[in-house]
């Protein structure tokens, strides 16, 4: 073949730098955001946080979503609105609800400066000791001999994160040098040890002997003897309700077994969690919502949105040196798209709210039970945006309301058909099945099929296995575990 030259006319999408950031930055949640943008601010010198002297740009809202906002501002109007009309959602506004909304989302910066120097930040330090280290303590201060004080620490050092000691004794002394001279003997007198030291019920080695370790440290009673009696040999029934059982081989009478019963869950069969390290997560709120004028409206947290702006210095310098700033004008550039992509996240963010609440009103009236099916189709549909901006703005992104604080996921879920030929929530079921147990007769419990029986006499069809799995999402144990004596 003759090799030729051919002039061909395609189509084909291309992602600009600037349309890759502005999708990153959308599907980051706040905190996520703040910290690329910590990154950013290291990186470019034209771009700079402001310092609230009220000059320059900060990403405002509309208390309604609208249209898109015109581009972002490097230096601030003339006359900028304060913080309490924004606040107020406009002149005339006013709330139809008693809630204070002034302090949602705030933290440190909610404070006056003068509180500040009243505040010994040692003291709000919280003072986390593990479980071994309160362990440790107790044994430095106990009249033990040092080679029985070293294998109560070599024991204690074998407990897990509940404070049980899961392996076997026999275990635990091939793991000792032969040269101690330690026996299995040693080793129990050092459990014994640490079976004494508090929290009460440390060094069990099963549910059973860590509550019986709690209960005989208790004053001698009847119920005491009995719950005794139940944890060391019956603890498997009472687990399973099987009370009738109960009473016949413990010979004891409902008010009894109720009593032991009582006094057994009031013990703690987990006594190292309480030392065990969380890791607290924080979430602050993108939007905030409140009832304006009789409608639920939306509004932006300006607490989470980051107040940017070009600086002042470079830019003039770069304006004075023309063609002389080396690769200051790209990151000028970059600082300019930056503010743009974060208002316009904001405004996405929003506008997607108000749609969610215009859709969902009856639950912000009325709660759970009033929640509506939706799905992100009809959001996109609504505010001709694609499915997957959507999805990405309803990821992580949380709204405050006079119900709690929700992702805007949460409004988000499938449907029952009902008999009329409409549609129920997922979490308008998981609502009324909360409420059918709550309010259920506890000797009597409702079973998955008497739910199911119920609701389809209130219209809603679903199946028994439906309510089963609806129920365990709720954290609601089955009808045999919920039945009381």
């Amino acid at each position: 073949m003759k090799p030729s030259l051919q002039l061909k006319l395609s189509q084909h999408l291309t992602l600009t730098p600037q349309l890759q950031q502005s999708i990153k930055l959308l599907q980051l949640s706040t905190i996520e955001l703040n910290q690329e943008i910590e990154r950013l601010l290291l990186e470019n010198p034209m771009l700079e946080r402001e310092d609230g002297d009220g000059a320059d740009f900060a990403p405002q809202a509309p208390t309604t979503p609208g249209p898109e906002h015109e581009q972002a501002r490097e230096t601030a109007a003339e006359s900028p609105t304060t913080d309490d009309e924004r606040r107020d959602g406009g002149e005339g506004s006013s709330e139809d609800d008693s809630i204070d909304w002034s302090n949602v989302g705030t933290g440190a910066s909610s404070r006056s400066e003068s509180d500040d120097d009243d505040v010994d930040y040692q003291d709000l330090q919280a003072a986390s000791t593990s479980l071994r280290e309160h362990l440790d303590q107790q044994v430095a201060l106990s009249q033990m001999s040092d080679r029985d004080r070293a294998l109560v620490r070599f024991l204690i050092e074998a407990l897990d994160d509940d404070g049980y000691l899961h392996q076997p004794l026999d275990e635990l002394l091939q793991l000792l040098p032969p040269e101690s001279e330690v026996d299995l003997d040693d080793l129990a007198i050092a459990l014994h040890h640490v079976q004494n030291l508090e929290p009460t019920g440390i060094g069990a080695r099963s549910p059973q002997e860590c509550l019986a370790l709690q209960l005989r440290t208790l004053p001698e009673s009847t119920t005491r003897t009995l719950a005794l009696e139940i944890v060391t040999r019956h603890l498997e029934l009472l687990a399973d309700r099987n009370f009738a059982k109960l009473k016949k081989l413990t010979g004891c009478d409902d008010d009894a077994l109720r009593a032991a019963q009582a006094l057994i869950c009031s013990l703690d069969p987990h006594p190292g969690s309480r030392y065990a390290s969380s890791e607290t997560r924080y979430v602050l709120p993108d939007v905030v919502v409140r009832k304006l004028r009789g409608r639920w409206t939306v509004t932006l947290n300006h607490d989470a949105m980051p107040r940017l702006r070009i600086n002042r210095l470079y830019a003039s310098l770069l304006q004075q040196n023309r063609g002389q700033g080396g690769g200051l004008g790209g990151q000028l550039q970059e600082a300019r798209w930056l503010i743009k992509n974060v208002q316009q996240r904001f405004d996405t963010i929003l506008r997607v709210s108000q749609a969610i609440v215009d859709q969902q009103r009856q639950f912000f009236d009325h709660g759970d039970v009033a929640m509506r099916p939706l799905t992100l189709r009809e959001i996109a549909d609504q505010l001709e945006l694609h499915e997957s901006t959507v999805s990405r703005v309803t990821t992580q992104k949380y709204m405050a309301t006079p119900r709690g604080v929700f992702e805007l996921k949460y409004f988000f879920g499938s449907h029952v058909a009902t008999d009329t030929g409409g549609a129920a929530s997922s979490t308008a079921i998981r609502a009324l099945i909360r409420q059918l147990v709550d309010a259920e007769d506890s000797r009597k419990p409702l079973s998955d099929a008497k739910i199911a029986e119920v609701l389809g006499q209130q219209g809603i069809v679903v199946a028994r296995r439906t309510i089963a799995k609806y129920r365990e999402s709720l954290n609601i144990p089955p009808v045999s575990l919920r039945k009381s004596i």
